[in-house]
């Protein structure tokens, strides 16, 4: 397996890029994290659990952890596209080989290993359990067991651990490019004897992010996203530029 090969100046150059990325590709990230979510005890190591929708969504789980939280960063990526793109493991990332069960084990032993570590940050674990990129209204909405497997590991040493749902949509609305939701749930506290097995928790996690999913849709369908702040600005786009342009000269619209 690949493992994390931390680089401060990989991470502050990612940074930069990053945001370019999403000023150029997007007209706004906008984000919903309850007061909750942002004052969890940092002793305690947290685990978000996403949906996978979007070829972006490695790129918005570094973009949040610099703006919202004090954590070590940590993501799985499948081993196949870790090999193509290496430099990720300079930002937190290692790999899993679901072909190779030997290889899964050993990744589910550092995933957890790594969410223990003594550290006076909190250590955090970035997953996105359904192992590929679905469309975002797909259904059912599946879930691999291997996240689960991680809680249970770590739950074995320490008391407790935080679950978090972050969900992600992507929609086009008054803008010739899309806008970019992504919205965070309270944290869940949990200990060891509040499931009773890993599938258990993976099937709780699994409709957490469904009904959250569904949740987000609605809100953007109503237009009630009120609540969500806008984290970064999109650079301005043509039709833009083309509106302000006719206000300017006093153009009607046909």
């Amino acid at each position: 397996m690949l493992t994390v090969r931390r680089s401060r100046a990989c991470t502050r150059w990612f940074s930069w890029y990053s945001r370019r990325q999403f000023k150029r590709h997007f007209h706004a990230v906008r984000v919903s994290v309850p007061p909750e979510t942002l004052d969890m005890e940092l002793h305690y190591p947290v685990v978000f659990y996403c949906n996978h929708a979007y070829w972006w969504d490695g790129f918005w789980s570094q973009l949040c952890t610099e703006e919202f939280f004090r954590q070590n960063l940590y993501i799985i990526i499948e081993y196949q596209q870790l090999v193509k793109h290496r430099f990720f493991t300079r930002l937190g990332a290692f790999s899993i080989d679901r072909s190779r069960p030997r290889s899964a084990v050993r990744t589910i032993e550092y995933a957890a290993e790594r969410l223990m570590e003594k550290s006076h940050k909190q250590n955090a674990l970035w997953v996105f359990p359904q192992g590929m990129i679905e469309h975002v209204d797909k259904q059912p909405l599946r879930f691999l067991n291997g996240t689960s497997c991680i809680v249970s590991r770590v739950l074995e040493e320490t008391n407790r651990v935080y679950l978090v749902s972050v969900v992600s949509r992507i929609e086009y609305l008054d803008d010739q490019r899309p806008d970019l939701f992504l919205s965070f749930k309270v944290p869940e506290l949990v200990g060891k004897a509040d499931y009773s097995d890993h599938k258990t928790l993976t099937k709780h996690m699994q409709d957490v992010t469904a009904d959250h999913l569904s949740f987000l849709k609605e809100k953007i369908i109503a237009k009630e996203t009120n609540d969500f702040q806008l984290l970064v600005k999109g650079t301005e786009s043509i039709n833009t530029k083309i509106e302000r342009f006719r206000k300017l000269a006093g153009l009607r619209r046909e």
